[in-house]
Formats: structure tokens, sequence, C-alpha cells
């Protein structure tokens, strides 16, 4: 047959610099070979498959299924004008390939932005003084973005006028309060003074009452001796004053009869029930002398050896106990007022304290009106609904303003699909290629993938779960800026020595596999058992070995038995029986390289 097929050049062939994906678990391989080949659209489980890659890699991918589809065609084309007999098909529409024995390398290729690993954000720290329905602070001037800064440089300076007036209204406050704390200090130095003066009152009456008693009780000069002998003197005089002495203890009687009263019904006390008393008695001594001035001086005499000085004993240790408890209340008060003008005290320094705090409150938000560089490294502005951050603009307190990002380490934020989720983990080594410095690669460690997907924002992709993933490149990197374009191919998997074939060589009908291999002149269809595979090869664990000869464009063979079965209406037992087809030896195509 004159026409003639090129062979393809290891330019055309997947390289193992190419992007690759890791197939989705129970996917047919040879079905996607196939589709891709003829550019039939897949079915939908294996479109739910990461058999997906960067766009660079998509459109090489794209130029091997139109070479396919063109093979195809025209295989098909020559085979309608040949009359459908297998010895007319043509040796230059198959193109072969050397099965090898070689390693497979299986990752998954994901886009995803740069960032920086270590993210120094800058913060609103004032709050909102002014309270005019702005709801923040507003800024009088920022440094321009995207500027290199140094530690302690000037990044932000936020408006304080507001925030002066409350300082100064403050300040006022704050000496209020210290006044009313140093008032309450005076009180209560004032009040320790006073109490050790009624303390001091009170214990002078317990020692005046006690010398009372002892100059009643002294019987060489006490007053109960010297009563006695005033006594038996006034006895003398009784006689003339018995007129007085008569009226005199109808009076006394009378009181003694109230007081008695009063003492029942407890409107008086013990001491005046005994005063009345002895005064009744008192009197009634005096008119009984007066009337009987011997009988009545014997009788006298005795009562006040007797009973008077027992009684006049009582009222005096009354007045010595009532003193003591005097002295006692007088110290339970005092310990009393000390208490309370203490707690006053208390209380006014907690008020100064909270002003003084709110007063360096407001110092501090002062002096966080102009915001200083904590660490080296370039502006970022923050994202903001309400525009670009600029002068005029407001800002609420905690409210991010700019971020310092450290350039010279940095890490890649992608998503990476749910069907490949469970052989993505933090530690595996990833290779990085930055969209904008497209000749270099950088080496980078999985750090972290999310447990909860991302929102898919959009109804369309409900059903599409995507987590995040952060991937850290080691090292220190130059040039490199946020927001860049990454594309990272994630190494999940590897087979050191694995015998692989072309994704597109395999067939599949169902959940089988089969390829055609090239044998002694003869085309054959060997059923394959299939391992890992990635978007250019798969692993055959067993139907074919190193060495074998596979047809690239399988479709051309299906397509030449299509018609030869419609032409020659075979039964299928004869069609399946029926000797592999003869065609004359196929030029073997280019290896292609490894993957």
């Amino acid at each position: 047959m004159s026409a003639s097929i090129g062979t393809p050049t290891s330019a055309d062939l997947p390289h193992e610099s190419d992007p690759v994906t890791v197939p989705y678990p129970g996917t047919d391989i040879g079905s996607v070979a196939a589709e891709r080949t003829s550019g039939v659209s897949m079915d939908p489980a294996v479109l739910a498959g990461p058999l997906k890659s960067s766009r660079a890699p998509r459109r090489k991918w794209w130029g091997y299924v139109a070479l396919g589809l063109a093979l195809s065609l025209f295989g098909f084309w020559f085979q309608q004008q040949g009359g459908g007999a297998p010895t007319h098909f043509a040796q230059e529409a198959l193109l072969l390939h050397t099965v090898k024995s070689e390693p497979l390398q299986v990752t998954v290729i994901e886009r995803g932005n740069l960032e920086s690993q270590f993210n120094v954000p800058v913060m609103c720290e004032v709050d909102d003084y002014r309270r005019d329905g702005f709801n923040g602070t507003q800024i009088i001037w920022v440094i321009p973005n995207g500027s290199l800064v140094e530690k302690g440089d000037l990044l932000v300076e936020l408006d304080e006028s507001a925030l002066r007036e409350q300082m100064d209204e403050q300040v006022l406050e704050t000496e209020q309060a210290r006044e009313l704390m140093l008032l309450a200090e005076a009180r209560l130095d004032n009040q320790k003074s006073q109490n050790e003066t009624n303390l001091a009152d009170a214990d002078l009456k317990v020692k005046l009452t006690e010398l009372d008693v002892r100059m009643f009780t002294d019987d060489s000069n006490g007053t109960h001796r010297l009563e006695v002998e005033s006594l038996k003197r006034e006895i003398e005089d009784l006689n003339n004053d018995i007129l007085s002495a008569q009226a005199n203890l109808e009076l006394k009687r009378n009181d003694k009869e109230g007081v008695e009263t009063l003492f029942k019904l407890g409107y008086a006390g013990k001491s005046e029930f005994e005063r009345s008393r002895l005064d009744f008695l008192q009197a009634e001594s005096q008119y009984a002398a007066k009337v009987n001035r011997l009988r009545t001086q014997l009788a006298t005499l005795n009562k006040k050896e007797t009973y008077e000085k027992e009684m006049q004993l009582l009222e005096l240790q009354g007045k010595l106990d009532t003193a003591k408890r005097a002295r006692e209340q007088a110290t339970i008060n005092n310990a009393a007022l000390i208490t309370q003008l203490k707690a006053t005290l208390d209380a006014r320094k907690e008020q100064l304290t909270k002003e003084e705090e709110l007063l360096d409150r407001y110092k501090q938000q002062h002096k966080a009106c102009k915001i200083y560089a904590p660490e080296a490294g370039m502006v970022a502005y923050a994202n903001s609904r309400y525009g670009e951050v600029g002068a005029g603009q407001y800002f609420r307190l905690r409210q991010q303003i700019l971020s310092l990002p450290n350039l010279k380490q940095m890490q890649v934020k992608t998503a990476v699909h749910e069907s490949v989720l469970d052989r993505v983990k933090a530690g595996q080594k990833v290779s990085i290629r930055v969209e904008s410095f497209s000749d270099r690669r950088y080496v980078g460690t999985v750090d972290s993938v999310a447990v909860l997907p991302q929102s898919s924002g959009s109804s369309l992709g409900a059903d599409t779960r995507f987590y995040e993933t952060v991937i850290k490149i080691d090292g220190e990197v130059e040039q490199l800026k946020p927001g860049m374009t990454a594309v990272v191919e994630i190494q999940v998997a590897s087979v050191e020595e694995a015998v692989t074939v072309p994704v597109q060589s395999i067939v599949s009908e169902g959940k089988r596999s089969f390829c055609y291999v090239s044998r002694d002149g003869e085309v054959e269809r060997v059923p394959l058992e299939l391992g890992v595979a990635n978007d250019y090869q798969v692993e055959v664990l067993s139907g074919v070995h190193p060495g074998d000869q596979v047809v690239l464009n399988p479709i051309s063979l299906d397509v030449q038995e299509q018609h030869d079965d419609a032409g020659s209406a075979e039964p299928a037992n004869a069609k399946r029986d029926r000797p592999a087809t003869k065609p004359p030896a196929a030029k073997p195509a280019a290896p292609s390289s490894s993957v």
C-alpha cells in the first residue's frame, strides 16, 4: 500500500516532565484511552475521576487525541476502500509501541496560588471613639501597596482627633476619682484618731468606777465608814426635823411606788428602783429616828452596816461592769467604723484604678494610631468589601488593614478532588512549577490537608468536593510573589519496576481490558490485568511482557473488525474462532519516554 503514516517522534510522545494524575479507583483505563484517542465523550463514572492536569499538559494531550483520531479515520476510510478483507489492512495504519519495564510515577496535579508561610497581619487596634455612624477609625495615611519595609517603619496613620477628646475627658475623670480616694483616706485616718479617743474615755470610766468601789470598801476611811459616823451625829438633830422627816417619808414612799410600777412595766432600771427604795428607807429611818431616837439610832446603824453597805457595793459593782461593757462596745464600734471607712476607701481606690486603666487604654489607643512594621517584609493590602485600602477608609477594631508576608518562605494553597483525597497525605514530596517562572522547578512538601471540603459557591458544582491543601516550598526562594499561579505535582505512589504500556493502547469492554499485540506478523487481542496508572502510562500486571509490540491505535482494528463482521455476516462463534488478523509487518513506533 502506498499510503504511509509518519512514525511519531519522541517530541510527540509524553515525557517524564509532563504532569500526570492518579486514576480513579475502579476506573477502566482502556476505556479512558479509547475515548481519549477517538474523541468520544467518556462515561460519567470515568469523568468523576481525577484524570486531569494543568492547562498546558491538556493542550498537549488533545494533540495526541487529534493525531489518534486522524489515524483512526484514515484507517477506516482505507478499509472501506479495500473491500473489508483482513489481508487488505494497511500496515502503515498501525502504530506500534515496545513494552518495557521502567519506573512508573503516579502523581496528582493541581493548580493553586502562592502565599507566604509566615504572614504577619497588621490590624486596626483603635476602637471607634467617634461613634458617628461610620463604625470605625479613618485612615489618614497608608504606605503604598507592595512596598518593601523594614522593622519599625511607619505603615499606617489613623485619625486621632476623637480619641484625643476622649483622653482629655478621661484625665478629668481620673483626677476626680483620685480626689475622692484621698478624701476617703483622710476620713479613715480621722476615724482612727477618734476611735482612740473614745476608747480612752471608756477606759477612764472603768478606772474611776474601780476607784469608787475601793473607796466604798475601805474600812478606815471609806465612804461607808464616814456615812455611819455622820448618821450618828445626825440622830441628835432628828427630833427637830421630825415634821419634815414625816413629810419626806410620804414623798419618798410615793416615789418608790411609782418607780416600782415603772420597773415592773420595764420603763425603769434596777438601779433606779434600788435608789428609790434606798431613799425611802433613809426617810423611814430618819422618821423613825426622830420618833424614837435611841431605838432608831441602833436600827439605823445596824442597817447601814448590814444592808446599805451591801446595796451600795452592788450598785458600784454594777457601774463598774457597765463601764467595762461600754469600753468593749467602744472597741467594737471603732472596728465597725474602721471597716466601713476601709471599704469606702477600697471602693474609691478601685474606681481610681479603673479610671487610670481607662486612661492608659486611651493612651495606648492613641499610640496605636500610628502603626509600625513589626517585621520586615512586603506590604500587602487586605481584601475589603468596602473598597481598596487607602486614606479616608474606615476600619473597625481588630479588622486587618494589611499584612507583611515573608517572601523568602512561600507555600502553595490548592484544592484536591475528593476522589484522590485518601492518597494525598502530609509529608509527601511535591514538584512545583510557577507559571511566571516556567523554567524553574521547586521542591515542596505537603503540609496539611483540610478535613472539611471547600464551599462550592455555586449550585452547578454542588456535587463536587475539593479539600484545601497547603504545600510548603522547601528552603528559601527569590522573586516569588503572593497570588502567583503555581502547578503542583504531588507524588502519591511509585513503582520502581513496572511493565507499562501507553493508555491509548488499551481497549475496554465492560470491566475487561484488552490490547492488540503484534507477534510474528499477526495482531492478537490480549486480555490484560492492570495496576496503577497515570495520564500516559498504565502498569500491566499480566498479559504482555517487556519487548512485546502493542498497537497504539487499536480503534482502527476495532473499526475494521466491525466492517468485516458486517460484510461477511458470519456467526458469532465463527467470529470468535476466526484466526488473528495477519497483515503485513507493521512499522514500529518510536519508543515513548518513561513517565
